[in-house]
């Protein structure tokens, strides 16, 4: 007999599973260094509409504002504003079409099994759940034929499992029997629809994507034999039952958004994995509790607690279980929290973990344009409240000829301060380096990046308001960032200048390097304050209308012509309610990096997350995916068959994640 599992109370702003709070160091918060900006720049003292516009209206020595006689309205921006809506549809400018592609079980690999099967084998050769950051690897140029990769973030138990329908269940609710335990079967069902897909797609003649059967078509999930390389691999951190030699690990987990490396690899990032691991030991060192685990019994979805006892479910326990580390999976979450490499074009090939780009919870990467004998540098935020925004350097420099994935492996990590001139700095996380000694706790460069987070804490670091995708702009080499929100700033940091306490609605941070992007200071400025017609601003201090309202940006994404696409985020506890009802479901933009014209170009159904993002080299197809429509229907209704989507098949359907092939009825560039 099964009976429902119900999840703790969270944080109503969160969604599923996102990461609560977890620093408890005094390092200033964005929100302080942005109120003494902004109180020096606002002549209007107590208006918070002076307010806001002064923090955008700026001086830095970089093209923000517009020359005098300059239009507002963009070059770049080619279609018609579409409404804010609350429709269980997707829908697209006029113009436009949108082919519904790839949803969770559609067979890609092995013997095709049936998006019916139901068993977690099956699982292993199917698109994964809960889609997200992906990439188009073009087969020898082609627009129309190529490796589409895509994340698949974490999974809906209820909708997974049979035996689900008709219990009382919520987005993170799964069934489990009467003495705690868990269906084996499930559990691997549920470890398979985590990870990546890497599927060969090609455009018929009838302008129509479908699946090709490849033998490049395979899935990584929680269960793949993986790699670690970088300064952690064969150190005491990463020692194991599995891996003695602390060489190893088995799968990803809670892949967030991507990367793609100058030598044409595919990057997955390990975003809220902490919370997938139980540990019930009293005392928790800061290599768990900084990353928010304490003492617990429970895990996400108690894998570890599979009825057969299986040692790659059991791995889950963290508990000190054994005489050693390599006794027991004490060690395991250490192994999390990377970003993962995995070549597209090599079926065969074992991911790895690259450690030296530090251990946190990575939302993405973004890598600055290579340049042929200068470093490799890259970025990446931490997406959790009060967090931050990293830098790796390269020791080496890249050649194209030669470089690969071991270009991430020697290299120098920074952490970014923001000071309130918007001037910034960016503090390496290395021995020696910003109090990161011996007799401040810090061994060695491994325990530095396996406690990415306290060392970060110690150099000095500026708390962000919850780090999420970057993008950097092809012409101007301007480094763009999302912060989604924070509602946890305190009242105390607010005053007439800082309208960002309790911060719903979350904003765009952009700055230049002095220099090339291994600079180790740069320039910053506000792109875009998010928020209703009331609180949010554009580039220019103006307030946003109604094609442009948005909250809770998230993934972002710059084409080659500039366009700036921005995605939303609104927790599907929150979303069309509340503060957040004006903005409807959630939305994807575009702005212009020049003129600040933002524009609403995609709405998605109910209770999802716009999210990923990939086009085609041509600019004429664009995919985007859709994660976890009808997420926002409760347990109660979820009992009685009353599902808030049926995205995307309609009628009794149950809703699943899916792509979109976006594409111009005249055959045009996106977005122009």
């Amino acid at each position: 007999m099964t009976q429902p599992r119900q999840p703790g109370q969270v944080d109503p702003i969160l969604a599923a599973g996102d990461e609560p709070a977890s620093n408890p160091s005094s390092n200033a918060y964005f929100g302080d260094i942005l109120a003494a900006r902004m109180n020096r720049r606002t002549l209007l003292r107590g208006s918070l509409a002076a307010a806001v516009a002064g923090a955008m209206c700026t001086s830095l020595p970089f093209g923000r504002a517009l020359a005098a006689g300059t239009p507002s309205v963009s070059s770049r921006i080619g279609f018609q504003a579409i409404p804010v809506s609350a429709a269980d549809r997707v829908v697209v400018p006029e113009g436009y079409r949108a082919q519904t592609f790839i949803p969770w079980g559609t067979p890609i690999s092995g013997p095709m099994p049936a998006a019916t099967a139901s068993d977690g084998a099956a699982q292993a050769h199917q698109i994964g759940s809960h889609h997200d950051g992906m990439h188009f690897f073009p087969l020898d140029g082609s627009s129309r034929d190529g490796l589409l990769m895509l994340n698949h973030e974490y999974v809906e138990p209820r909708l997974l499992h049979a035996d689900a329908q008709g219990m009382a269940l919520d987005s993170e609710g799964f069934p489990q029997h009467e003495d705690g335990s868990r269906d084996p079967n499930q559990v691997l069902k549920e470890l398979n629809a985590h990870g990546i897909s890497v599927v060969r797609v090609r455009q018929g003649d009838d302008g129509q994507w479908q699946v090709v059967e490849d033998e490049r078509n395979r899935r990584i999930t929680g269960l793949t034999p993986m790699r670690l390389a970088g300064p952690v691999a064969g150190t005491e951190h990463v020692v194991t039952k599995y891996s003695p030699d602390g060489n190893r690990i088995r799968g990803t987990l809670n892949n967030c958004s991507n990367g793609v490396t100058p030598w044409n690899t595919y990057l997955a990032a390990e975003e809220n994995w902490s919370g997938y691991f139980a540990n019930e030991d009293t005392e928790i060192d800061r290599r768990q509790a900084r990353y928010g685990i304490q003492t617990r019994s429970e895990g996400r979805y108690q894998w570890h607690r599979a009825a057969d006892g299986a040692d790659e479910y059991m791995r889950f326990d963290a508990t000190s279980r054994g005489a050693s580390s390599s006794e027991d999976y004490r060690n395991e979450p250490h192994g999390f929290g990377y970003m993962v490499e995995i070549d597209p074009f090599d079926p065969q090939g074992t991911p790895v973990k690259r450690t030296h780009l530090g251990r946190f919870a990575h939302e993405g990467v973004i890598f600055a344009p290579a340049v042929e004998g200068q470093p490799i540098v890259c970025y990446s935020g931490d997406d959790a409240r009060f967090e931050y925004i990293y830098k790796f350097v390269s020791a080496r420099p890249y050649q194209a000829a030669s470089a690969d994935g071991s270009l991430l492996d020697e290299g120098t990590l920074y952490v970014a301060k923001f000071h309130e001139d918007g001037s910034g700095e960016w503090l390496a996380l290395a021995p020696g380096e910003n109090g990161l000694t011996p007799e401040n706790g810090f061994a060695d460069l491994a325990d530095i990046l396996v406690n990415a987070r306290s060392a970060a804490d110690h150099a000095g670091a500026t708390k962000m308001d919850r780090p999420e995708w970057g993008a950097v702009d092809p012409a101007t080499g301007q480094v763009y960032f999302t912060l989604t929100n924070n509602t946890r700033r305190s009242e105390e940091q607010r005053d007439a200048a800082n309208p960002r306490a309790e911060n719903h609605f979350g904003h765009i941070i952009r700055w230049r390097e002095d220099g090339t992007h291994a600079a180790e200071r740069f320039q910053w400025e506000i792109f875009l304050l998010a928020g209703d017609r009331e609180s949010g601003r554009d580039l220019n201090g103006e307030p946003l209308d109604e094609d442009a309202i948005l909250a809770s940006p998230d993934g972002l994404w710059i084409d080659p012509d500039r366009r700036v696409w921005i995605q939303t985020d609104i927790s599907e506890s929150a979303v069309n309610a509340g503060v957040y009802a004006p903005f409807g479901n959630n939305q994807m933009l575009v702005a212009d990096p020049d003129t600040g014209e933002l524009r609403r170009f995609l709405t998605g159904p109910v209770g999802q997350e716009i999210t990923g993002i990939a086009m085609t080299p041509d600019q004429r197809t664009l995919f985007v995916n859709v994660q976890h429509p009808g997420a926002n229907t409760s347990a109660a209704d979820f009992a009685e068959g009353r599902l808030t989507s049926h995205w995307p098949e309609g009628g009794n359907a149950i809703p699943r994640s899916a792509t979109l092939v976006i594409t111009r009825e005249d055959g045009g560039i996106i977005g122009a």
